[in-house]
């Protein structure tokens, strides 16, 4: 049995003192959680205050992003052993907005992965489509290539994977549950090519606008186990109604 995972992806939101404020609301109300993991990634600048008021809360923190290297001359970047000091458990490797608007190639993004695993850190590890691409019957082909070359030379421990369409992401527009089984069940399939039985255990979360509305519809298909929220974590109440979804 996967156990179901929620996930929030703050995006460039939250100073520290909002982080914070967020946090005292939210903690409590999930400090008894157990039958669902829950992971918040805010922006880097506030990892550490946040990591402080999470200590004692069964809630892990996540990155947003990290880079390849341990050190060096990379302005502006953070590597894995950082994320670790600042008090990271999690992060998010290959986010459509880095993809598209940041220009991220699967090459990099494998780079990232490994980077992140060497250090412990599990991985959200996010794929998905744009519009044209679906509409010109691209999903699969789309979804192979992002899988096939993003988790290139890595074990399957450690390994979440977020299905995102990127027509779905920020636009109020939700894949049915219909659609989003369709695309993580072959997700599924392509994990299983690649990792065998242990395909069975790895986590696939859904990603693009979701909201409390439609989070049990989704959390009702078989191979869908968690999703990885964006607006709706951004208010206390709403998340805590995502992590709260009755099956």
């Amino acid at each position: 049995m996967r156990k179901p995972l929620i996930a929030a992806n703050w995006k460039m939101n939250k100073t520290i003192a909002e982080t914070q404020a967020f946090l005292d609301a939210f903690l409590p109300v999930v400090a008894d959680v157990s039958d669902v993991e829950v992971i918040i990634a805010p922006p880097f600048t506030s990892l550490t205050a946040a990591a402080e008021k999470m200590k004692s809360s069964p809630a892990k923190l996540s990155a947003q992003n990290v880079f390849h290297e341990e050190k060096g001359a990379f302005t502006g970047e953070v590597s894995a052993a950082m994320l670790i000091d600042a008090g990271c458990e999690a992060v998010i490797i290959g986010h459509s907005e880095r993809r598209h608007i940041l220009k991220e190639t699967d090459e990099a993004i494998n780079k990232k992965i490994k980077a992140a695993r060497a250090h412990g850190l599990e991985v959200i590890f996010c794929v998905g489509e744009l519009l044209a691409e679906r509409e010109a019957g691209k999903t699969n082909e789309v979804l192979r290539t992002q899988i096939t070359a993003g988790l290139a030379g890595i074990p399957a421990e450690g390994i979440v994977v977020a299905y995102e369409p990127v027509w779905a992401i920020g636009t109020g527009k939700t894949a049915s549950p219909e659609t989003a089984q369709e695309a993580h069940a072959f997700i599924r399939s392509l994990l299983a090519e690649k990792y065998g039985n242990a395909a069975q255990q790895l986590r696939i979360l859904y990603g693009g606008s979701v909201t409390p509305e439609n989070i049990a519809g989704l959390m009702a298909c078989p191979d869908i186990d968690g999703a990885l929220v964006g607006g709706a974590s951004l208010k206390p109440e709403s998340f805590m109604q995502l992590v709260q979804f009755k099956r």
